[in-house]
């Protein structure tokens, strides 16, 4: 049934709504109680007996015992196990008790729960939360049961507790971060890509800033309890505003909601059907489950969530999805790319107001119908920055020269299409030539381009801008004029184990252009790379060397760096940006996704640490690529870029 419909837009598994429930040997009861009369939509189910022990069983009647599991195979269809049952391994179970036979016990139950799950064809099984800080054997047989799991995916249960920070009163020693918690858990299992968290969400919340860190782990569900809701004017469950926007923040992460607990609000006998402004006038109350308000609620929260706008949706598909960048200067782009680069209307907007304050700036008012201003495009492409040139010059009355000037021999077509249907012939001239080896009849009064990268400079923009700067006058004006890089860095558990899966160096010394979507951003963003033009110093180098040094805020916790996020931010002439740098990115434009540098080995830095990171961007006779690296808190290899990730030049 699902929570309802998010403004037209219902794709995502957090539409879908779970309940926790207590043991019971008749499944299709349960699943006819919980979902063909709520609207829940699976539920979260032990396997076994909770009274069940292996060691309980008499020596000599071992070899015929069969496990009290709840019911046959036979009594769903495995469409039925697979979509509404999530397996809950017994919560008994502590694989790190000092009682050897509690031990065994819970080791033995652990597989055979599992090994039924499996038969059963279930998509997740719900593990318990660690017993106390040391979880290294739980981890351990996890561990070995992954190797052997096919598809099923494993929820390790971690409550959402405060840091030692937020709990001045609690002796530290005694309490351990729950971020901690899952992070020795999953290193045990090295970052295992069928372990996920479920987040037990309690009544009080850690700072926003630790919470923040979880957005970049693989948490798949939300365990909210009932008691942490709180009670409206009209006796209704509800939850806090932080809860709220926490819960918020889980459905735009696909991440899915269980409920859990006893219901604890007494519901008004003349309103049962409603709950907040969420009604079902067709319950009968004698039917209504128990937790019924609890899930309307939460539907509530899921059905006033604002619509993805245009720009979100086209952007959905490539939401963490690691792309090789381009590279334009060694390859023909293909129509399909140009079309999508060409439908960012927002960026071309800006162009065409860097090129009129240009305009106004080259040519008085007085002498606009006489002078003609002579404009290069290098790297013209299929024609939008010669469109955008024209309507200023239209704008602003002024008179134009252009030439456009693209190596692309399949894109000159289309600019001669352009040209001709337009009317252009007379204002625009075609160079169908590499820019760095065109000799130019003239020089150029302006200078425009559209060679930026994801980190601005890695698409060759130095390189190839410094070869055309040969023919823009010593006053000459070009556009962009300058750009930044940008770094941070993130947590990113899906990218990593996406570049993990490879199995090989070479990807994790590749940067990737993505859409970054479930990472934590641990720290403000430091400038890197900084390039002006035109650029007329007599020892010009483009190569170049950074160190930074990051601190991740002390309330934060602890945190796992999974490599570094890379962005931009460019000034195309005086006043006009255009960049995706996160603080002043320019809205609404989607050319550009991030770049991402990722590490070997995560570091683990602790609360406090100063994160130091070493950045240098490379240059040969033929080729620019990056190298990177940790210093502090420990030291990292270093990441060379050299053998995938690098652009050719001439």
């Amino acid at each position: 049934m699902g929570l309802g419909e998010r403004g037209g837009w219902d794709k995502s598994d957090s539409r879908y709504c779970g309940v926790e429930t207590e043991f019971d040997d008749d499944v299709p009861r349960l699943l006819s109680f919980n979902l063909s009369s709520t609207g829940f939509d699976f539920v979260v189910a032990p396997l076994t007996d909770p009274t069940y022990r292996p060691s309980l069983i008499e020596a000599d009647n071992a070899s015929s015992h069969v496990p009290p599991f709840a019911g046959s195979d036979l009594v769903l269809s495995p469409a039925q196990w697979s979509s509404h049952v999530v397996g809950k391994i017994s919560s008994w179970i502590d694989l790190d008790s000092e009682d050897e036979i509690v031990r065994m016990d819970s080791e033995t139950t652990l597989k055979q729960e599992i090994a039924w799950a499996t038969h059963l064809s279930l998509q997740a099984c719900l593990l318990p939360s660690p017993k106390g800080a040391s979880c290294a054997n739980y981890a351990r047989c996890v561990n070995q049961i992954l190797q052997g799991l096919s598809n099923m995916q494993l929820w390790l249960r971690i409550p959402l507790l405060k840091s030692d920070d937020d709990l001045p009163d609690v002796d530290s020693d005694n309490l351990m971060d729950s971020w901690e918690l899952w992070n020795s858990f999953r290193l045990i299992c090295e970052h295992h890509s069928q372990l996920s968290v479920a987040l037990d969400i309690l009544s009080t919340l850690p700072s926003v800033n630790s919470i923040g860190r979880w957005f970049g782990e693989p948490v798949r569900v939300a365990i909210i309890h009932t008691d942490s809701f709180l009670t409206n004017a009209r006796g209704y469950p509800c939850l806090s505003k932080n809860h709220q926007k926490l819960i918020t923040g889980f459905f735009n992460h696909s991440v899915q909601v269980i409920i859990s607990g006893k219901p604890l609000h007494s519901i008004p006998a003349e309103t049962i059907g409603s709950a907040a402004n969420h009604t079902d006038n067709n319950m009968n109350s004698t039917l209504r489950h128990p937790l019924r308000s609890y899930l309307d609620y939460v539907g509530y929260l899921y059905q006033r969530m604002e619509p993805l706008s245009e720009q979100e949706r086209i952007e959905l598909g490539y939401r963490d999805f690691l792309q090789a960048p381009l590279q334009p200067l060694m390859d023909n782009l293909e129509a399909q790319t140009y079309e999508t680069f060409e439908k960012d209307s927002v960026k071309y907007m800006q162009y065409q107001r860097a090129i009129s304050k240009a305009l106004l700036d080259r040519v008085p008012d007085g002498e606009a119908s006489a002078a003609t201003t002579v404009l290069m495009v290098v790297g013209a492409g299929r024609g939008p920055l010669v469109r955008a040139s024209l309507q200023a010059a239209e704008e602003t009355g002024r008179k134009l020269k252009v030439y456009a000037v693209e190596k692309n021999p399949n894109a000159v077509v289309t600019l001669h299409s352009l040209v001709k249907l337009e009317g252009w012939e007379n204002v625009v001239t075609i160079v169908s030539c590499d820019m760095r080896l065109w000799n130019a009849p003239e020089r150029a009064d302006i200078l425009v381009s559209e060679l930026l990268g994801s980190f601005g400079d890695n698409e060759l923009s130095p390189e190839c801008l410094d070869g055309a700067q040969r023919f823009l006058k010593q006053d000459g004006i070009s556009i962009p004029s300058s750009y930044t890089s940008f770094i941070q860095p993130i947590t990113a558990s899906k990218l990593y184990n996406d570049v993990k899966s490879h199995k090989d160096l070479v990807h994790f010394e590749t940067a990737y252009v993505v859409k970054l979507h479930s990472v934590a951003r641990l720290a403000p963003t430091k400038p890197v790379f900084t390039f002006n033009h035109p650029d007329y110093s007599t020892k010009k180098n483009n190569q170049r060397y950074k160190k930074l040094q990051f601190e991740v805020p002390r309330d934060t916790g602890s945190v796992m760096v999974h490599g570094f996020a890379g962005y931009f931010d460019a000034t195309l002439y005086k006043d006009v940006h255009l960049g995706i740098e996160p603080s002043m990115a320019t809205p609404n434009m989607f050319s550009w996704f991030a770049i991402f540098f990722p590490l070997r080995q995560p570091i683990c830095v602790q609360p406090g640490s100063p994160l130091e990171v070493h950045f240098w961007r490379c240059c040969g006779s033929a080729k620019v690529w990056y190298e990177w690296c940790v210093t502090s808190p420990r030291p990292s290899p270093i990441h060379n870029s050299n053998g995938r990730s690098y652009w050719v030049g001439l």
